[in-house]
C-alpha cells in the first residue's frame, strides 16, 4: 500500500483554478495529459520554479540601465554592456521599439564572426576581415588595430588596415576605416601573422573657437591642448588628434562660423571645399 500524501485545501475561485491549471500546463506540470496543480505547488516549494515579479520596474529604472549600457559601450566594455542588455530583454515592461533595439544589439553580439573579432581585439591579434555589403560587393581588410565605438547611436568598427583603396581621407589617415557593424550580416574573420599597431592613424588638428563658444566650450578627453582666452575679441586654441576627417567635420559642424580650422593645411582645405559646395547649393540660380 502506498503512503498517503498530506493534503491541503485551497480556497480559490474557479477562475483562479483555471489560471493555476494553465500555468501548470505551461510549465509541464502534468498528471498524464492533464495539468496538475499539486505538482505545480510542489515545484514552487522545492524552488524548482521561482516566483519573481516581472511587471514592477519603472521607466526611470529601465532608462538608468540603458544609460549604463550605452556608457559601457562608449568605454569599450562590450561584455558588461551585453550583461545589462540580457537583464533588460527579460523584462516585460519594455516597449516594443526599445525591445527590438536591445534584441538587435544582442543578435549582433552573438554572431560567431563578431565574437571571434572581439576576441582578437582583446588579444591584440591582427586579423583578416572579409564581408559582403548590402549591394553584394565583397570587401577584404587586413586589420592591424581595431576599436569598437558607439557613434551617433550606432556601433562602428574603427580599424587601421593595410588597404587604402577607395579611401577619400587625407593621406595621413588613409589607412583608417570605419565600418558600421549592423550592416555586416555575415563575415569571415581569421588571424594573420602581423604586428599589432598601438592605435589608429591620427593627425593633430588645431582649431580656434570664437565668440561665446570660446567661453562655453566643453572639452573632450580627445583634446590634447586647450589654450587660455587670448586676443580681442577673445579666441581659444584647441589641438586635437583625429583619426577621421569625416567624423571630425561632423562634430564641429554645429559650431558653424564660431569654429575655424587652422592646421594642418590639407584638413583646412578639405573643410573649405565642403563649405564652398554648401555655399553653391544655397546660391544656385534655380531653387530646387
Amino acid at each position: 500500500m502506498g503512503r498517503k500524501g498530506q493534503s491541503i485545501t485551497l480556497s480559490i475561485s474557479e477562475q483562479e483554478k483555471l489560471q493555476l491549471e494553465a500555468l501548470a500546463h505551461e510549465k509541464g506540470m502534468k498528471w498524464g495529459e492533464k495539468p496538475n496543480i499539486s505538482r505545480l505547488l510542489k515545484a514552487i516549494a522545492r524552488q524548482e520554479l521561482l516566483i519573481a515579479s516581472n511587471h514592477d520596474w519603472t521607466q526611470e529604472r529601465i532608462q538608468a540601465l540603458e544609460q549604463a549600457r550605452q556608457a559601457l559601450i562608449d568605454l569599450g566594455k562590450i561584455d558588461n554592456a551585453k550583461e545589462i542588455a540580457g537583464i533588460l530583454v527579460q523584462r516585460s515592461e519594455l516597449q516594443a521599439p526599445f525591445r527590438r533595439k536591445i534584441e538587435s544589439f544582442l543578435d549582433i553580439l552573438q554572431t560567431g564572426w563578431r565574437q571571434q573579432m572581439e576576441q582578437y581585439i582583446k588579444e591584440r591579434q591582427p586579423f583578416k576581415l572579409t564581408y559582403q555589403d548590402a549591394g553584394g560587393r565583397l570587401f577584404h581588410f587586413t586589420v592591424l588595430h581595431a576599436q569598437i565605438q558607439l557613434i551617433e547611436k550606432r556601433q562602428y568598427l574603427m580599424c587601421r588596415c593595410e588597404e587604402t583603396e577607395g579611401s577619400q581621407d587625407i593621406p595621413e589617415l588613409r589607412h583608417n576605416r570605419c565600418l558600421r557593424l549592423d550592416r555586416i550580416q555575415e563575415a569571415a574573420v581569421t588571424s594573420i601573422d602581423r604586428q599589432w599597431e598601438i592605435d589608429l592613424q591620427r593627425v593633430a588638428v588645431e582649431f580656434h573657437l570664437l565668440e561665446g563658444l570660446a567661453f562655453a566650450y566643453n572639452s573632450t578627453n580627445q583634446d590634447r591642448f586647450i589654450g587660455e582666452l587670448e586676443g580681442d575679441p577673445p579666441i581659444r586654441r584647441v589641438i586635437r588628434p583625429i583619426y577621421s576627417t569625416f567624423w571630425f567635420f561632423r562634430e564641429i559642424s554645429p559650431y558653424w562660423e564660431d569654429c575655424i580650422i587652422i592646421a594642418p593645411e590639407n584638413v583646412r582645405k578639405l573643410y573649405r571645399e565642403k563649405v564652398k559646395r554648401l555655399y553653391a547649393q544655397y546660391f544656385k540660380s534655380t531653387v530646387l
